[in-house]
């Protein structure tokens, strides 16, 4: 029943948060301004917690998971089969949000006038490119990587050593059972630091609405409700998807993973909630070597949310505007976006920088994106929530076509001990 009383707690945090922030809005915008400004150190030390503990745990778990594979055969199949996965889950992603956003016309009608050369959204729009990706995904020092906390850089470098500790067999059982030991103390270290997440909770909700009040829902309800439809269809795809696979064991996995989802949606990061869904996954039944590989592999290359909402929002801006892209601009632009989203990992801010970039290539004023910023903060919660969901799936999807996942899989009741 852990599970259930953090989630409730968690909840709770959210009401407490949006009636604290709107009260103090209603009472002293003064001491409300001071309250969003200082309230947010208590979401800063639980971020800083879990940075503290992903790379290790990455690295630890994905070690051993690649090392007790056996050989690269075996690793190359699974990486073939994650990697297809991923790039058919984005394209979905991409495609289901420009269908969607043609549906739902967010942008028509607004009319805005184009603006002026000067107008800037403040974001670099030439923050990401293919070249700067690659370069970007090699680690020239896994000290660094791991100090860094460039979570595709450390993978990288596990894939390197767990391979030659697969290849040298005997030898590299003794670092490979410290590893595993390592691993099984991070996640007990994880247990830990989520007893902090209601406060972070708290914090992150409570100074939102205290900086910019529930009147920015309302101003911006029509487009955050269409955007949160088009999420909600995406969630209801991928898990039609997974039920090919898994079969109605997909709702045992969306229940057991309903907290680190929350977990998500609730501190905008999908990053909080990685060792959770990978505690979550392993309750579930998937072989613990392979969700250690998919998971972190996932934050790079299978951020679904973050995806659809850049075709999302870059149609969106275009509607305001009143520009019309042909049939073979849209499918440049979801090809475009298939690559440039792949480099979102450790970049701040990162959807906003894939979105100046491809409005930068079609000539859709950068400033568009004014329109969104205020607002982001709410739009990235959907986004990290689903995230979650999607890297959640994938795992499980690999698992079982491997034939790993156990068949006698947790229920959400007995999920945690």
């Amino acid at each position: 029943m852990k599970m259930n009383k953090l989630t409730i707690a968690i909840l709770i945090a959210m009401v407490l948060g949006i009636v604290t922030g709107q009260g103090l809005r209603w009472l002293t915008p003064e001491l409300a301004t001071s309250f969003a400004e200082n309230i947010t150190l208590l979401t800063d030390i639980f971020l800083r917690l879990i940075k503290m503990i992903i790379a290790p745990l990455v690295f630890t778990t994905l070690v051993v998971g690649i090392a007790k594979m056996g050989d690269t055969r075996t690793v190359g199949r699974i990486g073939i089969k994650t990697l297809g996965w991923f790039m058919m889950a984005s394209l979905l992603s991409l495609t289901l949000g420009l269908i969607m956003v043609h549906l739902l016309s967010p942008g028509v009608g607004l009319n805005l006038s184009l603006p002026d050369g000067a107008s800037s959204s403040g974001i670099s729009a030439g923050a990401i490119s293919l070249k700067d990706f690659v370069s970007h995904a090699i680690p020239k020092s896994v000290v660094e990587a791991m100090a860094t906390n460039e979570i595709l850089q450390i993978v990288v470098f596990s894939l390197f050593f767990g391979l030659a500790a697969a290849a040298i067999g005997d030898p590299a059982k003794p670092v490979v059972s410290v590893m595993d030991s390592a691993a099984e103390i991070m996640l007990k270290v994880t247990g830990y630091v989520m007893n902090f997440a209601p406060l972070a909770v708290f914090a992150a909700i409570g100074a939102m609405v205290a900086k910019e009040g529930l009147t920015i829902l309302a101003t911006y309800g029509t487009f955050m409700s269409q955007f949160y439809l088009a999420l909600g269809t995406l969630w209801l795809v991928l898990t039609l998807l997974g039920s090919l696979f898994i079969g109605r064991r997909i709702l045992v996995l969306l229940g057991l993973i309903r907290e680190p989802i929350l977990l998500a949606f609730s501190t905008a990061s999908s990053e909080s909630a990685y060792p959770k869904t990978l505690q979550r996954l392993e309750e579930f039944g998937c072989s613990k070597r392979i969700a250690s590989f998919v998971l972190p592999m996932g934050y790079s290359f299978n951020l679904d949310g973050s995806m659809m909402y850049c075709t999302f929002a870059v149609m969106f801006i275009a509607q305001a505007y009143g520009i019309e892209l042909s049939i073979g601009q849209q499918i440049t632009m979801l090809l475009l976006l298939m690559v440039t989203s792949k480099g979102m990992a450790g970049v701040p801010r990162a959807s906003l920088v894939v979105i100046a970039a491809t409005l930068n290539q079609f000539h859709i004023p950068e400033a568009g994106i004014l329109l969104l910023l205020g607002i982001d903060h709410f739009l990235d919660m959907g986004r990290s929530a689903t995230n979650v969901l999607g890297n959640a799936i994938a795992a499980s999807v690999v698992s079982k076509s491997e034939g790993t996942l156990q068949e006698a899989g947790f229920e959400p009741e007995r999920s945690a001990a």
